[in-house]
């Protein structure tokens, strides 16, 4: 059973949408008639997909969707009449995972939900792998840069700055990074 958060500026529709929700096995845990208190009510009720039915995403809609995208992110359904393209890809930069026109069926709610929740994963999958390889792309940089300092001030050829830079991190327990964060931030004391 998914936990749903729904948006609507509309109460029959909001109606519908529960319903459609309710019968395909999802638990509605609340239903919001504006996006104003989004970010409370996520970090409240802790849903596991956000559900909006709109005529046309607002402004205000997407920008609180961003700020749930980088808070508390979560797989959200957008329902809309507005198909127009540059709507739509407003809308997925703002964090929708997937975005429907003229589309609320209560017979397809749970297969749309399942493919925004299967699409939000593999997303945020991607984002996780990219922000690792940034990461060791970053400390790669770091060992780098530290390499060149004691080659400069030890007159080390880049294997032995390597081999004392490693035998530097082994004796304090350090990651490799860190010390050459240390190596850098004592040459730069020091006017190295």
């Amino acid at each position: 059973m998914v936990h749903v958060l729904v948006v609507d500026e509309s109460p029959e529709r909001a109606e519908i949408l529960r319903d459609g929700l309710r019968r395909a096995g999802h638990e509605v845990t609340a239903s919001l008639s504006s996006p104003l208190a989004l970010l409370k009510t996520i970090e409240e009720l802790q849903p596991e997909v956000i559900v909006i039915d709109t005529e046309s995403p607002s402004r205000d809609v997407l920008e609180h969707l961003v700020m749930v995208s980088r808070h508390t992110p979560r797989p959200v359904v957008m329902f809309a009449t507005d198909g127009a393209p540059e709507k739509i890809r407003e809308a997925v930069r703002a964090g929708v995972s997937a975005y429907v026109v003229d589309g609320l069926d209560p017979a397809r709610v749970k297969t749309i939900v399942d493919v925004a929740v299967a699409h939000f994963e593999d997303f945020q999958n991607l984002r996780e792998q990219l922000a690792q390889a940034n990461l060791r792309l970053s400390e790669r940089k770091l060992v780098e840069r530290a390499k060149g300092v004691l080659m400069k001030t030890r007159g080390l050829d880049e294997e032995a700055a390597y081999s004392l830079l490693r035998k530097f991190a082994m004796d304090r327990k350090l990651k490799l990074s860190e010390a050459a964060r240390q190596v850098i931030d004592a040459a730069d004391l020091l006017g190295a």
